[in-house]
């Protein structure tokens, strides 16, 4: 790839098309002035000029091509996991040696001592930077600024690490995963890293191209990641486990409340393939919108044919997507109300097609785009973009052509993409896990408060669309411990920190399954029921259920099943 062609793949002026070409390179031919970069053998990335991208794109190309806009899920613990206990057993005093862990999110404090070895080393076996321009980018990949293990440990011998290698976390989200996960034990800061002898392998994703971002009115100030790029760095830290023939444990602490939450898109399929593989363990992150009023479900009555949603919107939003899916075989439209009773009669597409609406009292602007049939869900979609809404209450009734089922979702964009004051009048908590916490085969992790053993109020809240059964498990998630921007530690609530403990669990079970040969075949699968057979369960739930999954994450519980054969109590 020559330069000018690298350049497309950062620069602004090109868009990013995520291509499903299933090994067949012709499809590829078919974009116009378009560079290529093959992720793997079924997906790839066109670049074209964002003159090409237009109201009527999603028309022409289908949804699935737009890639999704990612944002970071969130902002004592170990012994209630039962890892101290199980550490005290002969011959499980498992650290997650010989294991790696990726860490894809905001990037890494690589001086930080909790992320070094005690002879003042990197425990970093390689890290790529995707924000940073330069000649050493990554095999195949083609941007950003691939740094190794020997670079980081001659920065960190240096009186300035940053003139040799340039990378920071601004953010700290990343390095809280990294730390929560496999940081060096602080026992006088209340810190403990789950798996403290694991390596780690970074990701720092670069932020979304500005086309995407005023395509979705996604804020300038809110962190903000695009699917091909998630995607690309998935398959960089799965290629240097592959390299170093390591087993790794991926975390995943992103998400969208884009796309159909079924686990049939893209990443989430991608994501499914590869926890299948041999040796790794994928862990996400379910998401914290379970009391964020930003889901509506209903179901409608036939006998009434349509259904009414309120929408509030708050004061100074200047824009936002809202996504609504209706399943097979059924046919739905709207009509609209604005807050001042101006009304768009009803809509109905005939096939997919795009409208924009303008008003006489409002100076909303609306973008709909109808998929009758979605390429990847199968189901419908009405994609509504905001321009400027009106505040106060929308009001849009959704009708059904059809007579078997007759439900529908809608769904808002997450937390830091929408103001807190523009919600669902009534909202649905369910089935609100951001949308890679879907994908069939990862573990889907949720959070919960070791003081009291009660869920985080705000944890998103299952099952999938399609009812798979998510989350997976529960694991700590309130107020837990981790490294901050200032090399301190800080007190931290989310579903990332309770998906960044439980990836240290897996590279425990990586460690004793793969690195010491007990089960060599070890997979994401066999992950999972591992943890659902020694998770503790409360005798008054039925297991599993839309909060809690199967339950509360017990490492201690696993092995001892495994040596009793029989899930203990």
């Amino acid at each position: 790839m020559t330069a000018e062609e690298r350049d497309k793949i950062i620069s602004n002026d090109y868009a990013d098309l995520i291509i499903n070409y299933s090994g067949d390179k012709s499809v590829l031919e078919k974009f116009d002035n378009a560079t290529v970069n093959i992720i793997d053998f079924f997906n790839a990335v066109a670049y074209v000029p964002v003159s090409q991208i237009n109201d009527n794109t999603i028309v022409q190309m289908g949804y699935s091509v737009i890639p999704s806009l990612f944002g970071l899920i969130s902002q004592s613990s170990i012994e209630a996991s039962g890892i101290i206990r199980l550490r005290s057993l002969p011959n499980f005093n498992l650290r997650g040696q010989g294991v790696l862990i990726g860490i894809l999110d905001s990037g890494i404090d690589y001086t930080n001592p909790i992320f070094r070895n005690a002879d003042n080393t990197t425990k970093i076996v390689s890290l790529w930077d995707q924000t940073i321009v330069s000649d050493n980018y990554p095999d195949n990949y083609y941007y950003g600024t691939q740094y190794s293990k020997e670079q980081i440990n001659q920065a960190l011998q240096s009186d300035n690490p940053r003139d040799i290698v340039p990378t920071t976390d601004e953010i700290g989200h990343g390095t809280m995963l990294a730390g929560i996960a496999a940081g060096n034990e602080v026992p006088e800061s209340g810190f403990f890293g789950v798996a403290p002898d694991s390596e780690l392998v970074i990701v720092k994703l670069k932020q979304a191209k500005q086309y995407l971002r005023d395509f979705f009115i996604v804020p300038e100030n809110v962190p903000c990641y695009q699917e091909n790029d998630i995607l690309f760095a998935v398959e960089y830290v799965s290629s240097i486990a592959i390299k170093l023939n390591r087993p790794i444990a991926i975390c995943i602490g992103l998400g969208t409340s884009q796309y159909a939450h079924d686990g049939r898109g893209t990443t989430s399929s991608y994501l499914s393939l590869k926890a299948e593989g041999t040796g790794v363990g994928i862990i996400i992150a379910g998401g914290n919108e379970g009391n964020a009023r930003r889901h509506y479900y209903a179901k409608i009555d036939p006998d009434i044919g349509f259904d009414t949603v309120e929408l509030s919107v708050g004061e100074g939003e200047p824009g936002f997507s809202m996504e609504l899916w209706g399943g097979l075989p059924n046919i739905y439209s709207i009509d609209i109300q604005t807050p001042s009773g101006e009304y768009v009669p009803r809509i109905i597409p005939t096939l997919d097609e795009t409208r924009v609406l303008t008003f006489i009292f409002e100076p909303t602007i609306i973008n709909i785009d109808f998929q009758i049939v979605e390429s990847q869900s199968g189901d419908q979609l009405i994609l509504i973009r905001f321009h400027n809404p009106a505040p106060g209450i929308w009001r849009f009734k959704v009708y059904v052509s059809g007579d078997v089922g007759a439900d529908f979702h809608m769904w808002l964009p997450m937390e830091g993409f929408i103001s807190n004051n523009t919600f669902f009048v009534r909202s649905d908590p369910y089935t609100t896990i951001l949308a890679l916490g879907n994908a069939r085969v990862p573990i889907t992790v949720t959070a919960y408060n070791t003081e009291d053993d009660s869920l985080y109020v705000n944890a998103s809240r299952g099952y999938s669309r399609i009812g798979i059964i998510k989350p997976d498990i529960a694991a700590p998630g309130v107020n837990i411990i981790s490294p901050g921007l200032e090399q301190n530690f800080v007190a931290v609530t989310g579903t990332s920190a309770a998906a960044a403990h439980t990836t240290g669990i897996a590279a425990m079970l990586l460690e004793w399954a793969i690195v010491k040969g007990n089960q060599p075949s070890l997979n994401t699968r066999d992950m999972k029921i591992f943890m659902i057979r020694g998770a503790r369960r409360n005798v008054e739930l039925k297991y599993p259920n839309r909060d809690w999954g199967y339950g509360i994450l017990d490492v201690y519980n696993i092995f001892d099943a495994l040596r009793i054969g029989e899930r203990p109590e």
